[in-house]
């Protein structure tokens, strides 16, 4: 059986999009940053954190996604905004400039645990005060990295990306389906030698 381990939405879309059957798991990791802790590296341990966390309360045979995504910009992580303000202060700063998306995923069972890695960039349009309060004021902001959601409003603030839509939003399909196949699950699962 495979399951997804996240609270979120996008990723239950997301992963439904590779027309593979699962079960969502809800898991509570604790996303903190460790002191010097290299941005890849954390995105990586959230990821395998939570496909852990998944592991511990799913059956034997069962294969458990854990992914994590985070914004980065000159050495800081623009993780979710505690409230308004904070999405106020990362769209600022984001604004008119060129970010990282960060998306790791981890797919864990008992013997055998892979990860990928999408890093996307993605330029913001020179935003006004006037648009960023406008968009934190619909909460489209709350619970996403970075303060924005680019399936929602905040796509017209992106003059360019580069890299992977889907795991800017928070599962980067073709990575994942990679994944499930090397695994033996999905569409791109490797057949069995005759």
């Amino acid at each position: 059986m495979l399951y997804l381990a996240s609270k979120s939405p996008r990723r239950r879309e997301l992963l439904a999009r590779l027309g593979v059957e699962f079960e969502v798991l809800d898991v509570d990791v604790p996303e903190v940053r460790g002191v010097d802790e290299p941005v890849f590296d954390y995105v990586r341990r959230v990821a395998m954190e939570k496909a852990e966390a998944g592991l511990r309360q799913a059956e034997d045979d069962a294969l458990v996604i854990g992914s994590d995504t985070e914004v980065a910009l000159g050495g800081r992580v623009f993780g979710k905004p505690r409230d308004g303000q904070d999405a106020l202060e990362m769209l600022a700063e984001l604004s008119g400039r060129t970010h990282h998306v960060i998306t790791a995923v981890t797919l864990a069972g008992r013997v055998r645990v892979t990860h990928a890695l999408a890093v996307s960039e993605v330029t913001f349009a020179v935003l006004t005060p006037a648009q960023i309060a406008g968009y934190v004021a619909t909460g489209e902001f709350e619970g996403k990295a970075g303060a924005y959601a680019i399936q929602g409003a905040a796509e017209a603030f992106i003059r360019r990306l580069t890299g992977s839509y889907s795991g800017v939003m928070g599962l980067p399909l073709y990575e994942t389906a990679k994944l499930l196949g090397d695994a033996g699950l999905g569409p791109h699962a490797e057949a069995e030698p005759a």
